[in-house]
């Protein structure tokens, strides 16, 4: 049986994993999903939150961001926040039953004095009882050490994309780039976030390469976010993905990496809608709750409410 061979450790062929998304039939694939989800995680769903730390301005071309260069939107713009404005919302957070807080900055990469505030701020993070986490762009060992040093738990850098499709994205920096980045996490013993985007015209089969990708580079959490597009971005007519679709990409994931975190995070309810409380039974078990970076989520009360009513709980 497949879910023996999953839970065993057998890595399923790639075409088998493709045959079974691209099934009209898809409660199958979701309770096979469920039942990997229950043996490696059980009832417990890992909840983050982040912060938009430093917005917009950014030089990079991603053709799916608000804030990039090709960009028009109308979103807000601002440098590194103050130092006990970020505390202040971990302390939030830390309050709401959220395990992780993740710093998010915009641009190519932080350095200089922002890197060395950051740090000081996870150190703070770090003390109030929360595992700080950081999305900061491409940086390199010496840049991670400093993070880690100062107690940052997990780093954040998505693939975002198969490498065949990449290059359809962003043209600033490169798929390789962004594997060193991601090999460099590792190499100084961070904790790994990395997944990806859906829904920017990449096909299935550079859905299932990019899952095999990050499962080669041992990944802890795969993040999972959906597009929504957005007035001013190259992408903005990018027809939104059905919200089955967006379901079988969570359980394609589960099957590649059954025994990792896969969270659900960006455009969850934009494209999910009324099924957002599926997110759990198609086999995440982890969510990004409150706000974006440059869209709104959802209160993050609501999301437990789901969670604890489905008969999981939040850890």
């Amino acid at each position: 049986m497949l879910i023996n061979d999953v839970i065993s450790g057998k890595v399923l062929p790639a075409d088998d994993i493709l045959g079974l998304v691209e099934k009209d039939s898809y409660l199958d694939l979701f309770q096979l999903a469920l039942k990997v989800k229950k043996h490696f995680s059980g009832d417990s769903v890992d909840l983050c939150s982040i912060i938009n730390a430093r917005s917009g301005a950014c030089p990079e071309d991603c053709s799916y961001c608000a804030q990039s260069s090709r960009s028009r939107a109308d979103i807000p713009v601002y440098p590194l926040l103050e130092s006990d404005d970020i505390i202040e919302k971990a302390r939030e957070i830390k309050d709401k039953q959220v395990k992780r807080f993740c710093i998010v900055t915009s641009g190519k990469r932080v350095h200089g004095e922002d890197l060395g505030r950051i740090a000081k701020i996870i150190k703070r993070i770090r003390e109030i009882g929360i595992l700080p986490c950081a999305t900061l762009g491409l940086l390199d060992r010496d840049d991670l050490k400093l993070l880690r040093d100062h107690g940052l738990e997990r780093y954040h850098h998505n693939l975002e994309t198969s490498e065949r499709f990449f290059p359809n994205v962003c043209s600033t920096h490169t798929y390789a780039d962004k594997i060193r980045t991601v090999e460099a996490v590792k190499e100084v013993g961070l904790s790994l976030c990395c997944g990806g985007l859906f829904g920017m015209g990449e096909t299935w089969q550079d859905r299932i390469d990019m899952a095999f990708a990050i499962r080669d580079l041992g990944v802890d959490s795969v993040p999972v976010n959906f597009l929504t597009p957005i007035s001013g971005t190259p992408l903005q007519d990018m027809a939104p993905i059905e919200p089955i679709e967006a379901l079988k990409i969570i359980s394609l994931y589960r099957l590649v990496l059954p025994d990792r975190q896969v969270r659900v995070c960006g455009g969850r309810l934009q494209t999910l809608g009324e099924l957002n409380p599926l997110v759990f039974l198609a086999g995440a078990d982890g969510l990004l709750v409150g706000n974006y970076l440059t869209t709104p989520g959802r209160d993050i009360g609501h999301d437990i409410e789901i969670i604890n009513a489905l008969g999981f709980r939040p850890y």
